[in-house]
């Protein structure tokens, strides 16, 4: 089962993903919040701007979540994706990903591989504003083209 979405940056929510995850036939839940930190390369970071290609993230965060089901040969893993667009200050969420699976080791794996994957494959941009009030958008990763 899977729930992804791009959403505003105030409705972000955990609460959100830990009622979607919840299986009593699942003997883990794995949460993984994504937080704007205060440093990046040397720089005093007050927030980001995020943007994205709405149709696409979900059509890749679905593809991620399939490949990922397949590479661990999950049956029953529940998962949900939340990315924020729009400003996120310093210190509040950018990506909720929760995972429950019937073994912790399966619940660790899967989201390990999200994450990774959607950092690497997703057409999300992100701009960051500095203490200095300069701000500049970041190098992404190149879409490689099979």
């Amino acid at each position: 089962m899977l729930h992804v979405a791009i959403v505003d940056t105030k409705k972000i929510n955990i609460i959100r993903a830990e009622k979607f995850v919840k299986n009593f036939n699942a003997g883990a839940s794995i949460f993984f919040v994504g937080n704007i930190r205060k440093n990046n390369n040397n720089k005093n970071v007050t927030g980001i701007t995020y943007d994205s290609f709405n149709k696409l993230v979900i059509k890749i965060f679905k593809k991620i979540y399939g490949e990922g089901i397949k590479k661990f040969r999950l049956k029953k893993a529940k998962v949900f994706i939340e990315h924020a667009k729009g400003y996120v200050p310093l210190g509040k969420p950018s990506i909720i990903i929760a995972v429950s699976c019937k073994h912790r080791s399966e619940a660790y794996q899967l989201s390990r591989y999200l994450i990774e994957q959607i950092k690497i494959r997703a057409p999300i941009w992100k701009k960051e504003y500095y203490k200095n009030q300069k701000s500049e958008w970041l190098k992404g990763t190149s879409i490689k083209v099979k």
